[in-house]
């Protein structure tokens, strides 16, 4: 027993307190003045991030941190939550989000705050910031939805500028970011598909240089995407290694999800490998009817990577569908150019036919198309339109759409996208269950949403993927409690604690104290999602309590309003963190 334990217990004696090795000196003078806490949750059952069961005990919160763990006595606090028949979790880490510009239309995040999400993760190959040359164009089309209906203007032009734009405005969750490599390719060159010149790729690295000082995680690329998939793998490690020199990571929608995955996979191994930085892959999967039951040969290649010494880590979300944009259905030379080229090459009836033949029989080369890989056209479902005359066709299958419009499917797509300037989202239902729950019980795969913080409210999202409302507690409602794929510890490491080392958060993603205080409480027995693709716009039920930075955001079950959030900018040494 200390010296200060001891003389605090005699001193118990005397006063006639009950005696206790919980009870100290400094409880003692305190308990007659200001409370010890800003707030004390006690009775809960804590999992705090590591894999490890969970223990009954209470936590301390002060200034925003977690200040003592454990079994507490004789402690005080401003307030106290009852948290008994709850799970303590570290606050949620969504390790893939588009919630760029969203949380400047509505910073209360209220879709991934009410999911127990406290930080999400930005920057897939679009980044927000470093904007200029050919990229404003591009971001005009792109944001078009929100800057006529919702006010918003962009003010930036740096991704550090886009970081100080949404301080000002305030958030609910933390969020950091990537630098996008198809970010900075569309800066300096536009969509175009050739390789940069030397001055082109010197003005590319000093963009993710510039990007990485004022605070990114790492470079991101997304490598179906125009104009990111004109970008050689030589050009990525390139940029790669500029994100290496400041401690980054290099994550990747890979070239390919399917048929050419190994290829893909080893593309991204290859190029963290040789840019000497870890390598994340986002919505891990085995994509295509064609390609159901490939998953074990797609594990196989990232563990004995790993085995040999490489960091490569991956994240999934837990549906068989994806969602993207609709003009993703089209072959990759339909996508260069501006959105206005894009749509301008869509009214030449040879261009249809061309369009309609390469669905059909295929191009070499060409994985992704997302057509085939859906069985279909029933299996691409139309989640998003602006046009008021189109809203009728959201959240119908694009067969149905062609019926409707008395016109072939290849004719409804190309008209659709010329109606909307090529802005229009879409679902496409192209995984296997098996494969789903075969890459979620992989340990060094974490929880991803690939969604945005949205609410019921924002009509130009349409009617979005489920994933937007529901990724995290569908992971606990039916992959843990109903299932059994993982257990409820091993969930919860997978959504707070990897996905902090992924990204390299040392303050977050585990109960400690001296870690910022981000957590979440919810029923294991009750927790579920309600969104569906036919109604995506549900929130969870079974999370009354999630704090952020020591604030409570949700109290129980409504949102305070508050926004805690920050942003979280790495903390950069040359060479390493």
């Amino acid at each position: 027993m200390k010296i200060s334990v001891r003389i605090a217990w005699f001193c118990a004696l005397l006063l006639g307190l009950p005696a206790s090795t919980g009870l100290s000196a400094r409880n003692l003078s305190q308990a007659s003045s200001k409370p010890e806490y800003d707030l004390l949750i006690i009775h809960g059952r804590i999992l705090d991030g590591t894999g490890s069961p969970w223990f009954e005990g209470s936590i301390a919160i002060k200034n925003g941190q977690v200040a003592d763990i454990g079994r507490l006595r004789n402690v005080t606090a401003k307030r106290v939550i009852d948290a008994a028949g709850l799970i303590v979790a570290p606050g949620f880490i969504d390790l893939h989000t588009h919630s760029d510009y969203t949380l400047l239309v509505d910073g209360t995040a209220q879709s991934k705050i009410r999911q127990g999400v406290t930080t999400e993760i930005l920057g897939e190959a679009a980044s927000a910031g470093p904007i200029l040359g050919p990229a404003v164009a591009d971001f005009d089309n792109g944001t078009a939805p929100l800057t006529q209906k919702d006010g918003l203007l962009r003010d930036w032009t740096t991704l550090g500028e886009y970081f100080a734009r949404v301080e000002r405005q305030g958030i609910s969750v933390n969020i950091a970011s990537y630098v996008g490599s198809g970010q900075v390719r569309l800066d300096v060159m536009g969509n175009v598909n050739r390789a940069p010149s030397a001055e082109e790729l010197t003005k590319m690295e000093e963009l993710v240089e510039q990007s990485m000082r004022e605070g990114a995680i790492g470079l991101s690329s997304g490598l179906i995407y125009a104009p990111n998939m004109f970008a050689k793998t030589e050009e990525l490690i390139d940029l790669a290694r500029v994100a290496a020199k400041f401690g980054g990571l290099y994550t990747t929608h890979i070239r390919g999800e399917g048929t050419n995955s190994p290829q893909s996979i080893g593309e991204a191994i290859e190029i963290a490998e040789q840019a000497g930085l870890p390598g994340h892959i986002l919505h891990f999967k085995s994509n295509g009817h064609a390609n159901w039951g490939r998953m074990p040969e797609f594990i196989k290649l990232i563990r004995t990577a790993r085995n040999r010494g490489i960091d490569i880590t991956a994240d999934l979300y837990p549906y068989i569908a994806g969602m993207t944009s609709l003009e993703q259905c089209l072959p990759p030379q339909y996508l260069e150019g501006t959105a206005d080229q894009v749509v301008a090459r869509l009214k030449d009836p040879e261009a249809r036919k061309e369009i309609r033949e390469a669905i059909v029989k295929g191009l070499p080369g060409w994985d992704n198309n997302e057509v085939s890989d859906c069985g279909g056209w029933h299996g691409v479902m139309l989640a998003s339109c602006q046009n008021p005359e189109n809203k009728k066709f959201e959240g119908k299958r694009m067969d149905e759409i062609a019926r409707l419009m008395d016109k072939d499917p290849v004719d409804a797509l190309c008209d659709l996208l010329i109606a909307e300037h090529a802005t229009p989202m879409a679902i496409y239902f192209s995984m296997s269950e098996a494969d789903v729950e075969l890459a979620m019980k992989q340990p060094w795969v974490g929880i991803g949403s690939d969604g945005a913080a949205v609410n019921p409210s924002m009509e130009f999202m349409g009617r979005p993927h489920p994933r937007f409302y529901g990724t995290f507690p569908r992971v606990l409602g039916v992959y843990v409690r109903e299932k059994g794929v993982l257990t409820l510890p091993d969930a919860v490491r997978k959504m707070t604690s990897l996905p902090a080392q992924i990204i390299g958060l040392t303050n977050r993603g585990l109960l400690r104290p001296g870690m910022a205080a981000d957590i979440v409480m919810f029923d294991a027995r009750t927790v579920k999602d309600r969104a569906t693709f036919e109604d995506p716009a549900q929130y969870p039920v079974g999370i009354p309590y999630v704090i952020v930075n020591g604030v409570v955001v949700i109290d129980k079950g409504e949102h305070t309003g508050a926004k805690p959030g920050r942003v979280l900018r790495a903390h950069i040494r040359m060479g390493s963190y």
